[in-house]
């Protein structure tokens, strides 16, 4: 966008060894998105690799940004991660805990800031030489203040809300220079207003958001687009994490218009 706006949209990860949807989902989005943000493991289920979808969506002219979970991993996985990154030119990485796992277990030995430490630590090793820095990200949610150590990343993703107002006061407790992404999300049911709700206390949904959606799907894709466009007059935010769920193509079309 000319006045430095940048829209991150996510992307659903394939659940099964088919890239099919995830290239479709790419190239319908490509002409609104700035970047596409590919979810590792997400909702505690396996995906393919968070990296190897982003691989993809540079081999199709697209910018990436791999979400990487400490749940799931030891040392010597993430350092795999960096290597298998770097050999693919995948340089921008969000860095997560993880949710509760469908399967399994934590593995417990990594944190995010610890996967921080290690992704700065690489750029000074003789099997990184000749490669830039990685970009890191880590998110923040609306009713914590952003712990200091968050500092040293690149970019911070703040958690999903539905209130710009509520974004605009994170800003004012959370001071940073750094970029920062104000989550927004389609809302597609009522069902995921229950859904979102049971799993994510913090989230404020309006009712009557809720209600418009009940009565007309289309309500939950006009009101992300109308928040994008808030959001942006704020002049407050480097851009948004817009999480478009199964109504991509509808958010696609009406981004072109917007913007």
């Amino acid at each position: 966008m000319t006045d430095g706006f940048r829209i991150i949209c996510e992307i659903e990860p394939p659940t099964r060894p088919d890239l099919k949807h995830a290239r479709h989902q790419i190239g319908v989005l490509s002409p609104v998105s700035d970047s596409f943000l590919i979810p590792d493991n997400h909702i505690g289920r396996a995906t393919v690799s968070s990296i190897a979808v982003a691989n993809e969506v540079q081999a199709m002219g697209g910018s990436s940004i791999a979400c990487v979970n400490s749940r799931d991993r030891n040392l010597l996985g993430f350092r795999r991660d960096l290597l298998t990154g770097a050999a693919y030119g995948v340089d921008q990485f969000l860095f997560v805990q993880g949710d509760k796992p469908s399967v399994g277990d934590r593995t417990g030995e990594l944190t995010v800031r610890a996967m921080i430490e290690e992704a700065r630590a690489a750029t000074d090793q003789d099997t990184f030489v000749g490669f830039d820095p990685f970009r890191l990200g880590v998110t923040a949610g609306h009713r914590r203040r952003m712990a200091t150590w968050k500092q040293t990343a690149d970019f911070v993703f703040v958690q999903v809300g539905y209130s710009v107002d509520a974004f605009l006061r994170w800003r004012e407790a959370n001071p940073t220079d750094l970029p920062v992404y104000a989550g927004v999300m389609v809302l597609a049911s009522a069902g995921m207003a229950t859904r979102l709700r049971a799993s994510i206390p913090d989230i404020e949904i309006p009712d009557d958001l809720v209600d418009r959606v009940a009565s007309s799907p289309a309500a939950g894709v006009d009101a992300a687009c109308e928040q994008i466009q808030a959001l942006r007059e704020t002049g407050a935010f480097a851009g948004v994490h817009l999480v478009p769920v199964s109504r991509f193509r509808e958010v696609a079309a009406q981004l072109e218009q917007q913007l």
